[in-house]
């Protein structure tokens, strides 16, 4: 009979020298002593059991359960659950990449078709829902500013062009813009010439149909004369009585400031008066002749231009755009 030195297990098979349990080498019962320790060139594998690990004997007659230069082969378990997740991670990757590359073709398409019509007016889709940054507080600070040299902009021209995106027309000194469809934006940019850069760049709206725009009106200032490539966009909501500010880059809408509700801002159809300070370290927002906000410039366009915007398919009649420096 032989046991295991190690969990004292017995075995009746004298053929057997090693324990099925842990690979210990047996001894012999009975006083009969043990054999004497061999250490050689390469360990040999036994094949008692697949779950035998593998160990080997040191010099000096010690066990090194070191990890050996081989391993058994392990029994084999199920992999089933593994194949079933990465089939499922597979499908939801090409489902997955499929729409978001059927959404960026869709973008391109609409920019492509912005950009080969006239370059004063471009729509592009309804921005994501969802405010990025959270709006800074309410001030209620108003001010005279001391640039007194105006450049008055003349809008007549600014309808004569063709857009098969907005609706334009200049009636009794107002131009009336308003996207054709709703959930898009109606962008106008002004001349090289009409820089916003250390100007105020000033701007008198109306809601012509008190009609609800979810994207907003307003002035866009330190824009790239190619509307919606890179600028501001301060924007107002009568119906709501509030403000946003947002920014541009090619097929897209950021926000800077979320909407923020204001009591400077005149509801119905009545004008609203919206201007925009540029100075050496912020810009300063007005509504009416109250400062609402001011934020850093960040997103601006060196050198960029005035504009005008109307969403959501709303009209606008703008007025007296004026830069004064």
């Amino acid at each position: 009979m032989k046991i295991c030195p190690r969990c004292q297990k017995t075995y009746t098979d004298e053929n057997l020298n090693f324990c099925l349990d842990d690979g210990t080498v047996l001894a012999q019962t009975g006083g009969a002593e043990m054999p004497p320790t061999v250490l050689l060139n390469q360990p040999r594998i036994t094949e008692p059991s697949p779950q035998v690990p593998s160990q080997q004997m040191s010099q000096g007659g010690q066990w090194n359960t070191a990890q050996p230069q081989y391993s058994m082969q392990p029994k084999k378990s199920s992999k089933t659950w593994i194949w079933v997740v990465l089939i499922l991670g597979a499908v939801v990757l090409l489902c997955g990449g499929g729409f978001l590359g059927f959404a960026v073709y869709l973008g391109s398409q609409v920019d492509t078709a912005n950009t080969s019509t006239n370059t004063n007016s471009r729509t592009t889709p309804t921005p994501k829902a969802g405010d990025k940054t959270p709006p800074p507080s309410n001030s209620t600070t108003t001010s005279t500013s001391g640039r007194t040299n105006v450049d008055k902009i003349d809008l007549e021209p600014w309808a004569k062009s063709f857009s098969a995106y907005g609706t334009k027309e200049f009636i009794g000194g107002e131009l009336i813009l308003g996207s054709k469809q709703k959930g898009f934006y109606y962008v106008l940019a002004g001349s090289e010439d009409d820089k916003t850069d250390d100007a105020d760049t000033v701007v008198t709206l109306r809601n012509v149909d008190n009609a609800n725009s979810s994207l907003g009106y307003g002035l866009v200032f330190h824009s790239n004369p190619t509307p919606l490539q890179q600028g501001y966009a301060f924007l107002i909501n009568t119906k709501t009585k509030k403000y946003k500010v947002v920014n541009h880059i090619p097929g897209d809408e950021k926000t800077v400031v979320a909407w923020t509700g204001s009591d400077a801002i005149r509801d119905g159809s009545q004008e609203n008066t919206l201007e925009v300070r540029d100075l050496s370290d912020k810009i300063e927002l007005y509504i009416n002749g109250k400062m609402v906000n001011s934020i850093k410039n960040v997103f601006g366009y060196a050198g960029g231009v005035c504009g005008l915007y109307s969403g959501d398919g709303v009209k606008i009649a703008f007025k007296d755009l004026q830069i004064r420096k």
